[in-house]
């Protein structure tokens, strides 16, 4: 026998004559947002005069609720999206399993005090019962199944293959990062170009460079060869603000001319020490991929300019050598690129993204043919 508080009738749908419902209110997981679900938001963020967006999540799900949070925040601005994060039964026990769903009502009202809500939008037919124990009304969404052109269990299983059915918010979290370091004259500048070329996709130029070539420009008597201390955390902060600005504009794969351990590298080169802020970030910052450019071989090609700071091959070996340590003792995945031609590096270069990265492999339509463009 249903129980009276379960029980379904046809006024739940009734009762809202106005223009719009006053105060709506929908929830999901969003793991990650689906054109289904913008559509079903969409939806009833045009229907109310106020929408509040509900975001749950568990801690044992493969995306993190902060992060969806923050996807359906900046996609929804003016609604009142809250983040549910308390652990509680997500299937009932049965139609009948009426304390699953106070359990629900009661929840949905600690994490929203004091909001009142007047009608409950829902794809499912859970949400009938939702709303019968909150004591609202209904409104019933039809999220047409040909508006989802992919499951969010397929994007997170392969989120390179379905790309384009990712929306550009939520890219950033999946794009696979690649980080190219090692010695100056090295060639990453230019292999990062390439690599972005060949990948039809962007690449994060090294920040340091313009910014001392701006300031030795406008500033009399900057010498570029010589920074300052302060300059290292403003160097940072762009370097960072440059990735995390591209990376929206990426496709599937970002290649990094430079990263934080390299700033916190050249701070204590020039002072013996690196902001801890810088160092904490570093640790923080992942890549998919480091590629790791060896200075032998292409010695021979060394451009001098204001910015090249070890002219002399041991001392770039050197630097090859802490690099080289350095990945292995942070247990970062790296790939050696060496060679005597730009071209033979670049090849290199292309297949240790397929090796290291086999999610790159028929992600794309078609790979374009090797071609390196530029010689410094």
């Amino acid at each position: 026998m249903t129980s009276h508080a379960l029980e379904i009738r046809r006024d739940i749908t009734e009762g809202i004559e106005s223009e719009f419902v006053g105060h709506g209110l929908a929830f999901g997981k969003f793991m990650p947002p689906t054109n289904g679900h913008l559509y079903f938001l969409n939806f009833a963020r045009q229907s109310c005069r106020k929408l509040t967006i509900l975001v749950c999540s568990l801690p044992s799900e493969p995306i993190p609720g902060e992060v969806r949070y923050k996807w359906i925040k900046e996609l929804f601005p003016d609604c009142n999206v809250v983040h549910h994060y308390i652990d509680i039964p997500q299937e009932p026990n049965g139609p009948d399993d009426l304390a699953f769903f106070e359990t629900w009502r009661d929840s949905i009202h600690k994490h929203c005090p004091g909001e009142k809500f007047d009608a409950l939008f829902a794809s499912e037919d859970y949400g009938y019962k939702v709303a019968r124990i909150m004591d609202i009304r209904f409104v019933p969404v039809n999220v047409k199944r040909d508006l989802v052109e992919i499951s969010g269990t397929a994007m997170r299983n392969n989120p390179l293959q379905h790309w384009e059915h990712l929306h550009p918010v939520v890219r950033p979290y999946f794009l696979k990062r690649v980080a190219i370091v090692g010695p100056e004259s090295t060639g990453k500048s230019m292999l990062a170009r390439n690599l972005a070329e060949h990948f039809d996709t962007a690449q994060v130029a090294e920040y340091a460079r313009a910014m001392l070539e701006n300031f030795a420009a406008n500033i009399p008597g900057v010498d570029m060869a010589k920074p300052e201390p302060r300059d290292f955390s403003t160097i940072a902060r762009g370097q960072i603000a440059s990735e995390d600005a591209i990376a929206r504009q990426a496709n599937r794969i970002l290649f990094c001319d430079t990263e934080l351990l390299t700033t916190s590298y050249w701070s204590k080169h020039f002072f013996g020490a690196c902001p801890h802020w810088i160092e904490r970030l570093a640790e923080q910052r992942s890549y998919d991929l480091y590629m790791l450019l060896d200075p032998r071989g292409v010695e021979n090609l060394y451009a001098s300019d204001p910015l090249r700071l070890m002219p002399e091959l041991k001392d770039r070996i050197a630097m090859f050598d802490w690099w080289r340590e350095e990945l292995t003792r942070r247990k970062l995945p790296f790939a050696v690129i060496d060679g005597d031609t730009w071209a033979a590096r670049f090849q290199k270069a292309v297949v240790s993204v397929y090796q290291n990265i086999p999610a790159m492999i028929g992600a794309a339509a078609s790979d374009p043919p090797l071609r390196v463009v530029g010689q410094g």
